[in-house]
């Protein structure tokens, strides 16, 4: 890892309240914020709401809230009363299988993006291409981790920026070989991101600005951070 500079962090306040068929890349463009090199992280919330990524749901239909958990789940792995913990069909183990009723309006639910990273890609190939901004993109969620208490946000996507920065085979500060080191770089982006953004003051997406340049490559949470079956030890 080359020498990490003073990163900033700045959210970015006053979006409108994105709606299904909205265009993210224009409305982060739109706020002139962004500079060549930062790295953007969204909320998955908004964009599952421009991906029209909503189902009516009544909030206090218990039956019909588990059918939905159940029906975007390829496998349950524990139930809890009216917990559920499931993988996802993209992957991801978490809790309801992502459904989500905060921040939506009542009698809706919102669903996790089909394809986390190419809905980075597209946020980050509309902001290159049409708008002439190089930036990393990140798609946050927040997740409950095994072994802690507390919720943190975590990457679901990236696309611009690694998911995983492989130290292994390189030297510690006393010169000592690394090899197991794998930092989840875009999800310390994620939740970093979150400090600024909050649960509930309504920013859905901040600017990590200073990241190292050697982070910036193309980049998947799919690829580089989902653990394999086989070395999850919680399986």
């Amino acid at each position: 890892m080359s020498e990490t500079n003073e990163l900033r962090l700045i959210p970015i306040a006053g979006l409108p309240e994105v709606r299904p068929g909205d265009d993210i890349a224009a409305l982060l463009a739109h706020t002139g914020l962004l500079v060549d090199g930062d790295v953007v992280v969204v909320t998955q919330k908004i964009v599952s709401k421009a991906e029209g990524r909503l189902v009516e749901l009544d909030h206090d239909d218990r039956v019909a809230r588990t059918r939905l958990v159940e029906s975007e789940s390829a496998l349950i792995l524990r139930r809890r009363g009216d917990l559920v913990i499931s993988q996802t069909h993209s992957g991801f183990v978490c809790a309801n299988a992502g459904v989500d009723l905060s921040n939506v309006e009542s009698g809706w639910a919102a669903l996790l993006p089909v394809d986390p990273d190419r809905s980075a890609r597209r946020i980050r190939d509309a902001l290159l291409h049409r708008d002439g901004i190089d930036v990393g993109v990140v798609i946050s969620d927040t997740f409950g981790r095994p072994w802690r208490k507390g919720l943190v946000d975590v990457a679901i996507g990236c696309a611009g920026v690694a998911g995983v920065l492989d130290l292994r085979g390189t030297a510690d500060s006393l010169g000592r070989e690394l090899a197991v080191t794998e930092v989840a770089i875009a999800d310390e982006i994620a939740a970093a991101a979150e400090l600024v953004m909050g649960k509930a003051s309504g920013i859905p997406a901040a600017i990590v600005r200073g990241v190292p340049t050697d982070w910036l490559r193309p980049g998947s949470v799919r690829d580089e951070l989902i653990r394999d079956p086989h070395d999850d030890l919680f399986r």
